[in-house]
């Protein structure tokens, strides 16, 4: 089974995008000694080489949703800052979460869509009413149901038909992606400072506080 994640330095400055990296690179560890598979998907590099305001992963093989639960939460890179000297500030902070992905676009295609001819009442007189001239289509897949009595003849309102359902499927699907984008980037504004659930340090050291760590690595 596979698992994605999104790492994300939120609104924090250069040191978290920096730290971000790090964590990433002590994930990707853990997870091959756990016999993971950890594939970079997406990145949003920071303003520094090597460093990352964002990174969605995936995690593949078997025990892939236990160790991304392992990860999930706010993570804690605890070093000095590698550009100030003069800061006093040692815990760098990113957040992980399973995020929302992209649902696979409807595809459109008329051998789909059911065509039933219909009457309908409105403009047009007796013989719009007695050649059941209107169309009611029907996209199976999605359920979207158009009603076309717009033209005289059949074929124009089935033509006219298609091209709603298709409009509208399209429409939809856009939609659903900026949807989606919206919710995966709020990540990134969810981000909570203080109490991880993970402390990483380069040097393996463990934190005097005692904060709550499922695992420490040495770097």
């Amino acid at each position: 089974m596979s698992v994605h994640l999104m790492l994300s330095a939120g609104r924090g400055p250069q040191e978290c995008a920096w730290a971000l990296a790090q964590l990433l690179r002590r994930l990707t560890a853990d997870g091959t000694r756990h016999g993971l598979t950890v594939k970079q998907i997406q990145a949003v590099p920071g303003d520094r080489p090597g460093t990352y305001r964002s990174v969605l992963i995936q995690i593949s093989g078997a025990g892939a949703e236990a160790f991304a639960g392992s990860w999930t939460g706010t993570l804690c890179w605890q070093a000095p800052s590698p550009y100030r000297a003069s800061a006093g500030r040692k815990n760098w902070y990113v957040t992980a979460r399973q995020p929302q992905l992209d649902a696979p676009p409807t595809t459109f295609a008329e051998s789909d869509v059911d065509i039933v001819a219909c009457r309908t009442g409105g403009p047009g007189g007796q013989h719009r009413n007695k050649a059941s001239t209107s169309v009611r289509a029907t996209h199976r897949p999605s359920g979207i149901v158009v009603v076309v009595d717009e033209e005289r003849q059949f074929s124009l309102n089935r033509r006219i038909a298609l091209q709603l359902l298709r409009q509208r499927i399209e429409h939809g699907d856009e939609a659903a992606r900026r949807a989606v984008t919206t919710a995966r980037w709020r990540i990134h504004d969810e981000l909570v400072r203080g109490d991880p659930v993970r402390v990483e340090r380069p040097d393996g050291i463990p934190d005097p506080r005692g904060t709550k760590v499922a695992r420490r690595l040495v770097g």
